[in-house]
C-alpha cells in the first residue's frame, strides 16, 4: 500500500464506522414489539385504528401526512416523506427536526438499536 492511499483508507474507515447504527443492523421485531410500547399510547399497527395519532399500518411506502381520516398537521402533509427505513430512522431519532411544527409530542429514539428494533417490528407488524 502506497502512503498516497492512506488519506482514502482513513476517509473509508471513518465513513463506515459512522454510518447510522440503526441502518447498519437489521433489528429484531420481537425487540422492537417493546420499543413500540412508547409509540401504542398514540398509534396502532392494526388498519384503520384510529388513536391521537394514524395507525402505522402500510407505513413503508406511504408519503407522509396521506392516511385517509386522520387530520395531520400542516407541516407534515407539506413535508411528502416517503416513509422508508431510513426516513423512520430519521424521523424516530428526533421527530420535531426531521418535520419541524408536526404536532407529535415525542422527543425522539436516540438509541440506534431501540430505533433499529422498532423498524423491524414495524416492517413486520405494520403491514
Amino acid at each position: 500500500m502506497s502512503f498516497a492511499s492512506v488519506p482514502r483508507l482513513f476517509a473509508l474507515t471513518l465513513l463506515c464506522a459512522t454510518a447510522t447504527p440503526a441502518l447498519a443492523q437489521a433489528g429484531d421485531p420481537v425487540k422492537g414489539k417493546g420499543v413500540f410500547a412508547r409509540c401504542a399510547l398514540c398509534h396502532d399497527v392494526k388498519p384503520g385504528v384510529k388513536k391521537m395519532g394514524p395507525s402505522l399500518s402500510g407505513i413503508f411506502g406511504r408519503t407522509s401526512g396521506t392516511t385517509t381520516g386522520f387530520t395531520y398537521s400542516p407541516a407534515m402533509q407539506k413535508a411528502k416523506i416517503k416513509w422508508d427505513a431510513k426516513s423512520l430512522d430519521a424521523f424516530i431519532t428526533k421527530p420535531g427536526a426531521l418535520v419541524p411544527g408536526n404536532r407529535m409530542a415525542f422527543a425522539g429514539i436516540p438509541n440506534a438499536t431501540d430505533r433499529a428494533n422498532l423498524i423491524a417490528y414495524l416492517k413486520a407488524e405494520a403491514k
